[in-house]
């Protein structure tokens, strides 16, 4: 495996955090190459560090290339993932490290994707640990597998083109679970990015924005409808566009079967469809899930917050629906990102769930 470095570390700080992160990727078996062979190289993991006020991008030739920007923040910021995460969104990466000073030193922060802006302590004298602690979110992260490509299929049968009664109920929880404010405001992605960027995310990951939460609805033994991805969840509308039909998952491509009316241009289905896959696919007697960026007391949680559309973020969630008393009524934590619930129906999970919802996820 291959790492590379973009941009030079040009100041004290970075330049000791890049040498404590080489050592670890190093000791666990990763190259260093020059960021101009990377192109013709198996790149997996990628260190950019980034200019805050002018932030390059690292344009990866593909999904598997894990992108870590490292930029500093100075003076601290009054709001660390408001400032931070244009930052990762501008330099196309996966994880931003932000190391903010502060009074006593520097605060480092890992802020993700999924909008997770957490912690990560740096003690004086304890710098082996701190870079243990680092490696140990980032290596996770930086070897999961996307699965987050669709197959479109212009087979979705004729009197399902309007949709059914499955996806009049999706369309009522969506409007509740807006009317709860459940469904947070993402970024503005096509204001953060420049016209190019935004044509080569588009490209990479097949999406036209960022949205947090998704939810669906099974339709038979085989089928489920599910909602869209980038769109406005409180509408959803059309079929095919705002939700979609999942029909299956293509392992070899790594690729989830979409079933689409053929006048549609079809978007993408949300990128957790792997793990409501997997879910409907294990427990015939859950019939609705729900995906929502908030929290509940008690809840038992993943370790790891792996990246949204990771087969090993849907694993581990599968697991732990496995492991709840009853699957089919299951309230599953996600680590720094939000909650999976499972129901026989979505009625079920709104009583459930109806006055126990914590807006703001923990971090750690």
């Amino acid at each position: 495996m291959f790492y590379t470095v973009q941009c030079a570390a040009d100041s004290p700080r970075t330049r000791w955090l890049l040498t404590g992160l080489a050592r670890r990727c190093e000791a666990m078996g990763y190259k260093r190459i020059a960021a101009g062979e990377a192109e013709a190289a198996d790149v997996r993991l990628v260190f950019n560090f980034i200019d805050p006020s002018q932030p390059r991008p690292y344009r990866r030739r593909a999904q598997a290339t894990f992108v870590v920007s490292i930029a500093e923040a100075d003076p601290p910021p009054a709001n660390v993932l408001y400032a931070g995460y244009p930052l990762l969104v501008r330099s196309l990466a996966n994880l931003l490290i932000y190391l903010v000073h502060g009074r006593d030193g520097i605060d480092t922060y890992f802020i993700t994707l999924e909008q997770g802006c957490y912690p990560v302590p740096c003690r004086p004298g304890e710098d082996e640990a701190y870079f243990d602690a680092l490696w140990e979110r980032i290596r996770p992260l930086a070897t999961s597998n996307l699965v987050i490509d669709n197959e479109f299929h212009p087979d979705l049968p004729q009197a399902l083109w309007e949709g059914d009664e499955v996806t009049e109920r999706v369309r009522w929880a969506a409007r509740k679970i807006d009317e709860m404010n459940l469904w947070p405001a993402p970024f503005p992605i096509q204001e953060i990015l420049p016209p190019e960027d935004l044509r080569h995310v588009k490209r990479l990951y097949g999406i036209g924005g960022l949205s947090y939460g998704n939810l669906s609805a099974r339709k038979d033994g085989e089928r489920f409808w599910m909602s869209a991805s980038g769109v406005n969840k409180a509408n959803l509308h059309k079929i095919g566009e705002d939700i979609l039909m999942v029909t299956g998952f293509n392992p070899g491509r790594r690729a989830m079967r979409l079933s689409v009316p053929p006048h549609v241009q079809p978007r993408r289905v949300s990128v957790d469809a792997i793990e409501h896959w997997m879910i409907y696919r294990e427990h015939p007697q859950v019939g609705a899930i729900v995906h929502i960026h908030a929290w509940m007391e008690g809840v038992q949680s993943t370790q790891v917050n792996y990246p949204c559309g990771t087969v090993e973020l849907a694993k581990a969630v599968a697991e732990l629906v496995r492991q709840a008393d009853d699957p089919a009524r299951a309230i599953i934590g996600l680590k720094n990102h939000g909650l999976t619930i499972t129901g026989p129906d979505l009625d079920d999970i709104f009583e459930r769930i109806d006055g126990k919802i914590i807006p703001q996820v923990p971090m750690s």
